[in-house]
């Protein structure tokens, strides 16, 4: 869609002037088309959907073809640590894609859920995301809660927005903190450059912080990192520990050359994490008041093989259980 902007839209949000200029898609949508890198200005791909239009200036907006409004259920195994009537809590393995987008339209843990629930679940808190509250990356792994009731819903939803919940992820990062445990704050949003990567932004961004505590070191080169979420941004754990130079082994987004402390690190295990096919990041333990009962659930989930499999590279012949000192 090609539109060019009069001497009357100067100043308005670029986002408001082509929804209304278009007529036919919502704001919201083309927002979200704008953040997807599909609307250009002269051919420049646009960046911030608040950006204000210039006049005389020609914009484009590319919709993508309509997909199906509803997932299909497919037969997906996954594990299940805990289910009743309201809730499903799993254990999310790594590289399954948590609900459809664009590039990830079947195969994902939705799909799955539709699949095992029957005809409970669709509807509950959207169609394209049925009992979806929070989620993991598509190659981050563990514990995960899912609503099958509308009350369930809401209400879990307002636990997440609340933070009130006990929420542990672990992750091999490159390099060793300083001070050993401690916390990391700044605001997150997308990164001007890249639209696919988000970034600690001084303006623009969302205010983010994450608390860490080292388990383990190993040969100054790599940590074993335990980190909370006081805030739930986008990638935020990655975002920040990339930002404060410790970026998370294997991350194919935020580390993008040879950090300096693999150096440190012994042959073959550097090998071992310079080549990591994915974030080395485990949301290891979930803990929440069930919303119908408000009985304190506690759920925890061991790292899979692959990540076990780099701690005992590091570790050497003599191996000790992931997690001791």
């Amino acid at each position: 869609m090609r539109i060019v902007a009069g001497p009357e839209a100067r100043g308005e949000r670029v986002d408001r002037f082509l929804a209304d200029a278009i007529g036919t898609i919502s704001r919201s949508r083309v927002k979200s088309l704008i953040e997807a890198g599909q609307a250009r200005r002269d051919g420049t791909v646009l960046h911030e959907p608040a950006e204000p239009v210039r006049p005389g200036a020609t914009y484009t907006l590319t919709v993508p073809p309509p997909v199906p409004a509803r997932p299909v259920p497919q037969s997906i195994p996954f594990t299940i640590l805990y289910e009743d009537d309201d809730l499903i809590v799993l254990d999310k393995p790594a590289g399954l894609v948590v609900h459809p987008a664009p590039g990830n339209e079947d195969g994902t843990l939705v799909n799955a859920l539709l699949a095992h629930c029957g005809e409970i679940l669709p509807g509950i808190g959207g169609e394209r995301r049925p009992g979806i509250v929070h989620r993991l990356d598509k190659d981050t792994s563990g514990v995960m809660v899912v609503a099958k009731t509308q009350q369930a819903m809401v209400a879990l939803n307002a636990t997440f927005a609340a933070h009130d919940l006990d929420r542990a992820y672990l992750a091999l990062a490159w390099g060793v903190a300083a001070p050993l445990a401690g916390e990391i704050e700044g605001a997150i949003g997308r990164d001007r450059r890249d639209r696919k990567r988000m970034a600690v932004r001084l303006q623009g961004g969302k205010a983010a912080l994450t608390r860490y505590t080292t388990m383990r070191t190993w040969h100054g080169g790599v940590s074993l990192l335990e980190c909370r979420l006081a805030t739930g941004r986008t990638h935020q754990i990655r975002v920040h520990l990339a930002a404060s130079g410790h970026p998370v082994v294997g991350d194919p987004v935020y580390l993008r050359r040879v950090p300096g402390s693999a150096r440190l690190v012994p042959e073959p295990a550097r090998s071992r994490l310079l080549d990591f096919p994915r974030q080395a990041l485990h949301a290891a333990r979930l803990g929440f008041r069930h919303p119908r009962t408000g009985e304190v659930l506690a759920f925890e989930s061991a790292p899979p093989a692959d990540f076990a499999a780099l701690v005992a590279v590091l570790d050497g012949p003599a191996s000790p259980a992931l997690g001791h000192n």
